[in-house]
């Protein structure tokens, strides 16, 4: 059995890979021709996929990304091609759900404005006199509570998207009480934590969205959902609703929101992925008030190493014994 990688993994991952086949020939190509005059006779390939590489392939039968996006990955001969790709999703759930409610949090608190008062020397409570608790009354009468800031239990948050992301943004949402529905290509997979209202199709989008104070796009780019938010479907959500895309950035059109956000139909927005990386400096998105915008990190995390090598190594001992492979994809869908 031959197993080709490329780009050159680091010697220890090497180390790893080995360990889970060591009877395998491996080439740890550090360039793409060393990967095409590797390819004939190869049984797999770990890494990034070429056109050329796959053309010199005579027996490929798996190819694993080390990616969990596809979109920049499939290319037509490769659809069309009979191995089994797979990738290393499920990695990014926790950590990526920790940044979705830290947007939620930041936008609930007011806490994005306060960054900025901080900065211009500012002691300015959102609200004034009104975000104060008064017992004037009487004991245990509460006049107005700050009206600029947002009681999670009392709100309501769409999640498109339920896969391993969407589902852990779902369980902490709860945690916070949030009330949370979801939409999904396949609502009857999905193994919706404990509390979520609802998973619907596609076709119930509309609603959700005018039922949701957040709605968090935690979707791949596949050709469905490819400027899916363009200027009818932001029309859809409440002027008073925060749009979270932590998914992927085409599926956002963004001249199309930032006019609803200088139109006022939405309340804010969260991004951390956009339809060109990185987002251009004089891009209009920066000076949104209201808007949060993060450099494509909601993936960091000192614990996402380990977790990829473990996938690759567990998909490489199954690989070689026969067994079914982790993160099967279905390639006609990227995901």
């Amino acid at each position: 059995m031959k197993l080709v990688i490329h780009p050159a993994v680091e010697a220890d991952r090497l180390e790893a890979l080995r360990a889970a086949a060591p009877l395998a020939g491996w080439v740890n190509a550090a360039t793409e021709p060393e990967a095409i005059a590797a390819m004939p006779g190869a049984d797999a390939l770990l890494g990034k996929m070429t056109p050329a590489m796959l053309a010199a392939a005579d027996r490929l039968r798996w190819v694993q990304s080390f990616t969990a996006s596809l979109e920049h990955y499939i290319f037509p001969a490769l659809e069309a091609h009979p191995c089994v790709l797979s990738n290393v999703r499920g990695l990014f759930s926790d950590v990526i759900a920790d940044q979705v409610m830290g947007y939620v949090l930041a936008f609930a608190r007011n806490l994005h404005t306060y960054v900025r008062h901080q900065i211009e020397h500012r002691y300015e409570p959102l609200g004034g006199e009104a975000s104060r608790v008064s017992f004037a009354s009487g004991p245990g009468t509460v006049n107005a509570m700050d009206r600029a800031t947002i009681y999670l239990p009392a709100s309501t948050m769409g999640i498109v998207g339920m896969g391993a992301i969407g589902c852990e943004i779902a369980r902490r949402a709860r945690a916070f009480g949030i009330a949370v529905r979801g939409v999904d290509r396949y609502p009857d997979r999905v193994e919706a934590p404990e509390g979520v209202e609802e998973v619907m199709g596609p076709g119930e989008l509309p609603a959700l969205l005018g039922w949701s104070d957040f709605v968090v796009i935690a979707a791949p780019q596949t050709p469905e959902t490819t400027s899916l938010f363009d200027a009818e479907t932001l029309s859809q959500m409440r002027s008073s609703s925060y749009l979270i895309n932590i998914g992927r950035g085409a599926i956002v059109v963004l001249d199309d929101l930032v006019a609803a956000l200088r139109a006022g139909r939405l309340a804010g927005a969260a991004l951390d992925v956009y339809e060109v990386e990185p987002l251009p400096a004089d891009h209009p998105l920066w000076d949104f008030p209201n808007v949060i915008l993060t450099p494509h990190t909601a993936g960091y995390s000192p614990a996402i190493a380990g977790r990829h090598l473990a996938v690759l190594v567990e998909n490489v001992r199954r690989f070689t014994r026969g067994e079914p492979l982790l993160n099967v994809v279905d390639k006609s869908l990227w995901f």
